[in-house]
């Protein structure tokens, strides 16, 4: 009998990540092979921007060599191959979500399709009243009397835009309130979201407590009342396994860069039937089917969402790094990154002086941890770890609400994926512990 080989990506599947693992990843990351103030580079700000692998630098840089040219728009080979690789890595994010193509929707971030979301639904009502998009789109309109829900730990791009809508519709906001712990009251939420509430927007992870949220629970008490559900899945589609479909979900945005592929592109997953519904966003061309002078019909999504020229190359390069955590395994990367974050909480619960926000250590949470440290200011505490070669994030994390309720102005964040070791933490941990009597506080 012929001896059948497991593939290498089912090879790495079967076991779980270890430091030797990870230091062969980070081979393929050019950017931390490097010195910082001649210390070796520990980057621990994969929160807010991740580094990027060789094959999805070189994927972008292929598009260019090889194939630029306007997609939907010609018929020449260079056009109709940079529509299908266009096209291709739409459906390989889909896939990689639970989601369908025509859910899909490319957006230059997470903040874009936030945005999207809210100025949609609030062209709704205006045309609704002009008997445009049916009764199907009436019933999306909201209004006087209407709440708009989100909660007190919303990073500001799931926070402002609702807040305009808010303003622009004449709805309420009402916001759910997180425990000392940073965990959601899920007891005032289930008093908040009632019969006004049209939407409850929130995030699937916090990106400052490192919180993941009860993501079942929340929608369904948005289900009992019928209301929309908007998942911010910035901190967890890089991270875990998200099956969008399977959480139920109306509306869902994620970003690129935060998952190993370029800026500039982020993605919007919508049910098909809401999408093809709300009223387009950005309009212009490329996303209509009849145009007069006086009026235009659009396309269905996501088209619909998609007007001028696209980020073509950045959806390239995004479909490659979403196959590189597909072979990686995320329930491999999600494991080892909850390893690393409760060596971080562990360890600085253990300095005198630190206080960290969020879940205590053996609570379940992201690979991160954000922290104050007494008497002295956060932005002195990056500094000093910078010196040291250590990256990490330092301010309001695009969350002052949230600092405001834990008294604080600033925090430190520390941010971890799949290219950082356990050594990674521990060199952070060691120079954390040096902070204050470097201060003299």
């Amino acid at each position: 009998m012929t001896a059948v080989s497991t593939p290498a990506s089912l090879q790495r599947s079967m076991h779980a990540m270890d430091n030797a693992e990870v230091l062969r990843i980070r081979n393929d990351f050019p950017v931390l092979d490097q010195l910082v103030n001649g210390k070796p580079l520990i980057y621990l700000d994969s929160g807010a921007t991740s580094q990027n692998p060789l094959s999805v630098i070189e994927a972008e840089q292929e598009y260019y060599e090889q194939r630029n040219a306007a997609v939907h728009r010609g018929a020449h080979h260079l056009a109709v191959e940079a529509t299908e690789v266009f096209e291709d890595a739409r459906q390989t994010v889909a896939d990689f979500i639970g989601a369908q193509y025509e859910e899909t929707v490319w957006t230059s971030n997470a903040t874009e399709g936030l945005n999207l979301i809210s100025y949609a639904l609030s062209n709704a009502a205006l045309w609704a009243a002009q008997g445009r998009g049916g009764s199907a789109l009436k019933e999306l309109a909201i209004g006087p009397g209407d709440e708009i829900v989100v909660t007190e730990m919303e990073h500001h791009a799931n926070l402002i835009p609702w807040q305009e809508l808010a303003f622009r519709t004449g709805a309420t906001l009402r916001y759910i309130p997180i425990a000392d712990d940073g965990s959601l009251r899920l007891e005032a939420a289930a008093e908040i979201v009632g019969d006004r509430t049209k939407l409850l927007a929130f995030s699937h992870a916090s990106n400052v407590l490192g919180t993941i949220n009860p993501v079942a629970q929340l929608v369904s008490m948005a289900r009992r009342v019928g209301a929309l559900v908007v998942l911010d899945a910035c901190q967890s589609v890089p991270h875990m396994a998200v099956d969008v479909k399977g959480l139920d979900v109306d509306f869902a945005v994620f970003s690129g860069h935060k998952m190993l592929a370029p800026t500039g592109v982020g993605v919007l997953y919508g049910k098909q039937d809401l999408l093809d519904v709300l009223p387009p966003f950005l309009t212009g061309g490329s996303m209509i089917t009849t145009v007069t002078m006086e009026r235009a019909e659009y396309l269905p999504a996501p088209q619909r969402f998609e007007a001028g020229t696209q980020r073509i190359s950045q959806a390239v390069a995004l479909a490659t790094a979403v196959n590189y955590l597909t072979e990686t395994g995320m329930d491999r990367i999600h494991a080892w990154e909850s390893t690393l974050g409760q060596r971080l909480v562990k360890g600085l619960e253990g300095i005198d002086g630190i206080r960290v926000v969020g879940p205590a250590s053996g609570t379940e949470r992201i690979g991160l941890a954000a922290f104050d440290v007494a008497g002295v200011h956060a932005h002195d505490v990056g500094q000093f770890l910078d010196d040291r070669g250590i990256a990490v994030r330092v301010g309001h994390h695009c969350a002052q609400p949230l600092h405001r309720r834990l008294g604080l102005t600033a925090t430190t964040r520390a941010s971890t994926y799949l290219y950082n070791t356990t050594d990674d933490v521990d060199a952070f941990l060691d120079a954390v512990s040096g902070v204050r009597a470097y201060f003299q506080a």
